[in-house]
This record gives structure tokens, C-alpha cells and sequence, in this order.
């Protein structure tokens, strides 16, 4: 008992030394320093730097000029430019592709996201996910291909030792825009031998959304095989 207690501390306490690292992380990079400047300070790598910090805005400070000179910030910065612009090109020639989607797409898209997140045994018809925008593309298939209520609707989160259960409740009712009284009671993973760098990558768990029957016959098992056939005939017609 006392080994897994000290491991349960040991991996909390590595949770919240990771999270402190990380804010001083985004503090430097906040204040204009390079990734070479912080990885002096945070010892680590320029990859875990990148994924912490890439959407922090960041303008050179008067060390950092003086450090890697004009010419490269001005390079930096035309890079960045080009970036956004991509990206907003990209949008609008997808919008440009998809000015509406109909009924069969939503369907298919729908499906697809299934196939891939979706609960495929035991007869239970449930979508799991980390992302609200999957989960949310998932429930508006549910309501409009099979006219599921939100009553229907059951959500329980996994989360982790770290989480606190009432933010991470919070922020999952309001994403799905579904009451916090069709929550159930979060399911906390205490598993000890999980890698220190994913610590944090979480904050909220992954959310659990189920669709209970609630004594429709079709909304039960007969749901759930009925999904499982859409998936069948899709991969025949492969």
C-alpha cells in the first residue's frame, strides 16, 4: 500500500513539476525569448517546446534581437507570415469546395467518424473522444439520422488524478451543450506506468457519450446493429 502510494505521489507530484515547467515556458516565450534562449533554462527538447508553445504570439525582445540578429527575425517572421496566409487560403478554398453539406453528407460523414470512434461491441451505441468538435459532429448525426433527444444522452468522463472533476464537468456540459445532471460520476485512470510527458495533455479527460434506450426498443440494441450495418454495407461497396 505504501508503494502505491508513494507512485500515486510521485506521479502527481511529476504532473504539477511538468505544469510549472511549462508555464515558465510560455512566460519566456510571452517575454520574446527564442526556443534556444528557453531550452538553456528548461531542459527540454525544441519538439516539446514547439508543442507547447506554437500559438503563442511572439515578438523578438531586445536580447533575442541582439542574439540571433535581424535577418533571421525578419526570416521568422516572413515564414509566419506565409504560414497565416496558407492557412487562411486553405479555408477559404474549403468553404469555397463545401459551400453546404446535405442530408447523405452529414450521414456518411457521420458514420465515418463512427467507424472510427465509435463503440463497436457489447451492443451499446457510444462515442468517445477528447475532441468536443468529433463528439459534437456525432451527436448531430444521432439527432438528425435517428432523432435522438438529448435525454437520451449519457456522458461519463475519464479522467485523471490530477483532474479537478467539477472544471472538467463543467467545461464537457458546456461544449456539448448538455446538463451537467446527465453526468455520470467520472471514471479516474490510476494506472501508475503512464509516460510523464503526457502529463497535462488532458486537462479535462476524454469524454464517454452513450445513448440509453430509456425503453425505446429501437434507440437499444437494435440501434446499435442497425449502425453496425451502415458500417457493413459501407465496406461492401469498397
Amino acid at each position: 500500500m505504501f508503494i502505491i502510494y508513494n507512485m500515486v505521489y510521485y506521479r502527481k507530484f511529476n504532473f504539477m513539476h511538468t505544469q510549472q515547467i511549462r508555464q515558465k515556458a510560455i512566460d519566456l516565450r510571452k517575454e520574446g525569448y527564442s526556443y534556444n534562449y528557453i531550452k538553456k533554462i528548461i531542459p527540454v527538447s525544441k519538439s516539446t517546446l514547439s508543442a507547447w508553445l506554437y500559438d503563442i504570439p511572439f515578438v523578438p525582445n531586445v536580447h533575442t534581437e541582439k542574439t540571433i540578429g535581424n535577418a533571421r527575425i525578419a526570416s521568422g517572421v516572413y515564414r509566419n507570415t506565409l504560414k497565416k496566409e496558407s492557412v487562411r487560403d486553405a479555408t477559404e478554398h474549403a468553404y469555397k469546395d463545401t459551400p453546404s453539406l446535405s442530408e447523405r453528407d452529414v450521414c456518411m460523414l457521420g458514420l465515418g467518424l463512427y467507424i472510427g470512434e465509435g463503440g463497436k461491441t457489447a451492443g451499446i451505441t457510444r462515442i468517445i473522444n477528447s475532441d468536443p468538435k468529433i463528439i459534437n459532429m456525432v451527436l448531430h448525426w444521432f439527432r438528425i439520422q435517428f432523432g435522438i433527444k438529448k435525454d437520451n444522452f449519457k456522458v461519463r468522463l475519464h479522467i485523471y488524478p490530477d483532474t479537478d472533476k467539477e472544471k472538467a464537468i463543467a467545461y464537457w456540459s458546456e461544449a456539448l451543450i448538455i446538463d451537467k445532471l446527465y453526468f455520470s460520476t467520472p471514471t479516474v485512470d490510476v494506472r501508475t506506468n503512464k509516460k510523464a510527458s503526457n502529463a497535462g495533455k488532458l486537462p479535462y479527460g476524454t469524454a464517454h457519450v452513450t445513448v440509453k434506450s430509456l425503453g425505446d426498443k429501437k434507440l437499444g440494441v437494435y440501434l446499435h446493429r442497425y449502425i453496425m450495418a451502415l458500417i457493413d454495407r459501407v465496406f461492401m461497396l469498397h
